[in-house]
Parts: structure tokens; sequence; C-alpha cells
């Protein structure tokens, strides 16, 4: 079978090791030391039956399927698969996506950050370092601790349900808005489903957003949710900048009414000077709760575990509809 590698060539060593590469070379026709980001750069594309995609591929759209008679299989070994054409399916062609790994470091961290967040971690240490002199924790920081805490979890993704599930070990009630989800998910996973966003708010020490970015989901944390806050909670945003009003957010920060973890904002990069970068209660960090470094050989384990199925005439265990 003939396949080839469509992704970053930077990221080839990093995704799959030698072992997963000669894995790879025994299972399909492949060049491991070949890899393109351009769907028109593949080599011999009539006769490409599988791709492996990651992160760094141009889009994919009909004429670049009509490219690719054989094709019958894709194997992502990023999350989502936007940069696919939707009608890919409708060819017959078979998706897997490696969403379910990369959720794990995402979880991984948001539940730190929660953990940290309800310690007043990252506020006591800034003070700590400033005034360089003795902290009475209970007189300065009494609403201390997670014990007790109400979490408030926006989105029972892939990644949301993740942390719900991790928040079980956690002597927490955990809150959830999804307006997918029925009440019988939500007690499956443990967490009281609420149908309003501010009234979750409202009740959360700790908001932390999980939804994808959809038109309908951009600035769904408004500047009423925002403001139905309790004074001294925290916003967690690990998913996608644009689904909470900044201004907003900026305008209540700046009044030192809430604080914020935030890994992704709008756009990804600030410019510089945005205050963000320098507000005494907000903690930023440059998009690294996703798969990073050692985590990405996990994202190619999961990819060819999947080739592996595939191969061996066995359905995805990851499938999903680009």
């Amino acid at each position: 079978m003939r396949a080839a590698l469509l992704m970053s060539p930077a990221l080839v060593p990093f995704v799959f090791g030698d072992a997963e590469r000669s894995r790879l070379e025994e299972l399909v026709e492949i060049d491991t030391t070949r890899s393109v980001t351009s769907i028109a750069d593949v080599a011999s594309r009539s006769a490409v039956e599988l791709l492996i995609t990651g992160w760094g591929v141009t889009s994919i759209g009909p004429e670049g399927l009509d490219g690719f008679p054989s094709l019958r299989a894709i194997v992502h070994w990023g999350g989502g698969v936007g940069f696919l054409d939707e009608e890919a399916t409708a060819r017959g062609i078979l998706v897997s996506s490696a969403r379910a790994a990369n959720a794990i470091p995402v979880a991984e961290f948001t539940v730190a950050m929660i953990t940290l967040a309800a310690k007043d971690a990252f506020w006591a240490s800034r003070r700590y370092c400033a005034e360089q002199r003795f902290i009475d924790r209970e007189a300065e920081f009494p609403r201390t601790g997670l014990y007790r805490s109400t979490i408030g979890i926006v989105g029972a993704s892939t990644i949301g349900s993740l942390v719900i599930d991790r928040l079980a070990e956690a002597d927490v009630d955990v809150l959830l808005f999804d307006p997918y989800a029925s009440v019988e998910t939500a007690d499956r996973i443990g967490a009281e489903l609420v149908a309003d966003l501010r009234e979750l708010a409202a009740r959360s020490d700790i908001l932390s957003i999980h939804a994808p970015e959809t038109p309908a989901t951009i600035g769904m944390v408004s500047a009423d949710v925002l403001a139905a806050l309790p004074d001294g909670a925290t916003v967690i945003n690990t998913a996608r900048g644009a689904l909470i009003d900044q201004e907003a957010l900026v305008g209540q920060l700046q009044r030192g009414r809430l604080r914020a973890i935030l890994d992704v904002t709008d756009p990804d990069v600030l410019e510089p000077g945005h205050p963000l970068y320098t507000l005494p209660n907000v903690f930023l960090t440059p998009h690294l709760a996703g798969s990073m470094g050692s985590e990405l050989r996990r994202l190619g384990e999961a990819a060819l575990a999947e080739v592996e199925r595939f191969t061996a005439g066995r359905p995805f265990a990851h499938p999903m509809q680009p």
C-alpha cells in the first residue's frame, strides 16, 4: 500500500521516532525521510492510498482530492481536521484523528492550573517575591484552597470531559454548561448540568473553557457572563481566544475584580504592549497546553496504531468526520 507524509518536515523526528518510522516502512510503502506540506507536492499522487497528515499541512480542497484517485484513508496525528474538504468522507475516504491523544496534555495542564489557581499560587508568589517578607497565608489569602470549591466547565468536549473526569479525584463541585449535553451525560461524567452560562458563572470560583470555536461560540463568554462571576474568580482558557469577549475581560482584570490564566488569546499572539502581558492578575502562556516536545511522540504512536488497524483491515479506533 502506497502512503505519504503530509506535514511539517521539521516535526517528523519529534512525532515519529526511529522505531515508529521503521514500523511505518514495514506496514506501507512510504519514504519517511520525505514530508511535504502541500498536497500538490506529494509524489506519485495517483498511487497513494493512505495519507499521514499533521501540523503544517495546507488546506485540502476538492481539487486536491481529485488528484488522489486511489486515496482510501487519512490518518491525522493532530486534533482537528478543518484543513480537509468536508466532502472527503462522501468520497469514501476514511478519516482518523489523534484528538483523544492530544486532549491528554491539555487536560493535565488545565487541572494543574485549576489547582494552582485555587491555591492562589501565582498571586501569592508574585506578592512574596515583590515584598520579600513573611506572608500570613490565612490572613492575606482567606479563600485559598481547592477543597469544596466550585469549578465551572464550559463544553463537554473531549478535553472538557477529561478535565471533569480528573477532577473526580478532588473534593470539588463541578458544573457543566454545554447546550448539546444531556442531564444523563453530565451525571455520567460527574457534573451538574447548568442550562444558563451566566448562572454557571455566578456559581463558579473557577471558570474553565473547553468549547470549540464555531460561529455560535465566538464571544460566548461575554461581558455579561464575566460580570456574573464572583469577585476573585479565575477564568482559565485553553481553548480558543475568540471564545471570550477579550475587551470585557481586560476591563474586569484592570479593575482587579477577576483573575485569568490564559494559554490562548485573540489574536493568538498579542501585539506588543497589550495589557494582558503585564497585568499582575494574569498568568499568560504562549499556547503550550497542547502536545509539545516529548508529548508529540504520543500523537505519533496514536497515528501508528491507526495505520496498523487500517492495514490489517480493522476499523479506526478514532474515526471522525472532517
